[in-house]
């Protein structure tokens, strides 16, 4: 079931990603501490999510912390940790009325325990919700969601479940993080950077990209309009041939 909320004319998105970057950079523009960038950009979530339960998109999934920010100062890890901590204590509730489910998809083992009960009891608090899902992508890394698909693939051959002829893309797919999920349509990154940075990997084959040079605190119901417009305006052809006359041809 998707976002409720106003229709929007033609197709759009039901699943959209997102690599929230320039928390860091807006800050310094305004002379302030990285962590009142951090804090702004939690801020930001609220305001997205609302915006895609109006847009009618099923699916938001969101950067929070790569498998490669534990290489950060000490100081901004743990900073990164408080926040994501009071965020899930914060807005459990508020998703559960809302009908929004949470997850959070990445490695916990690297977490301290107080952080992964937070986990694991905002999950518990949102788990009926059926007008959406939010993905938050924690300690994650596109290479290892792979890595932990063919090892769960290996372990079934070993336990014999299933044969090595058995493995194929869909047994693969079965396996990721977002198997259960439509595929991720938009993945969008803020900031001007134009990479995905280890990032859903596998989901984003045949995402269409959106860069933009708005700051993710910046980044509000215009910028997302944006970007949902320019989605719609692309041909996805996903291997077959363009459209004739050039007309969009959406799945």
């Amino acid at each position: 079931m998707a976002f409720g909320g106003t229709d929007v004319t033609g197709p759009g998105p039901r699943h959209i990603a997102i690599i929230m970057d320039g928390n860091g950079r807006w800050a310094a523009r305004r002379g302030l501490s990285p962590s009142a960038g951090h804090k702004a950009g939690v801020e930001r979530i609220r305001d997205l999510l609302s915006a895609c339960r109006s847009r009618d998109v099923k699916a938001l999934t969101l950067f929070a912390f790569s498998s490669e920010n534990w290489q950060r100062p000490p100081k901004e890890v743990a900073l990164l940790m408080r926040l994501f901590h009071s965020y899930l204590r914060k807005e459990a509730r508020r998703m559960c009325d809302e009908g929004v489910r949470l997850r959070v998809i990445g490695r916990r083992d690297r977490f301290s325990l107080r952080l992964q009960r937070a986990i694991a009891e905002a999950e518990d608090i949102t788990r009926r919700g059926g007008q959406g899902d939010l993905v938050i992508a924690a300690d994650y890394g596109g290479r290892w969601d792979i890595a932990q698909a063919a090892r769960r693939l290996a372990e079934e051959v070993v336990d014999g479940k299933r044969t090595v002829e058995s493995i194929g893309e869909e047994a693969v797919e079965g396996h990721m993080q977002l198997a259960d999920l439509p595929p991720v349509d938009l993945l969008i990154r803020s900031s001007g950077e134009q990479r995905i940075s280890n990032f859903i990997l596998w989901q984003a084959a045949y995402s269409e990209f959106f860069f933009t040079n708005i700051l993710w605190p910046d980044f509000d119901e215009a910028a997302l309009d944006e970007a949902i417009a320019t989605f719609k305006q692309r041909d996805r052809r996903f291997g077959g041939r363009a459209a004739a006359g050039g007309s969009a041809v959406l799945a």
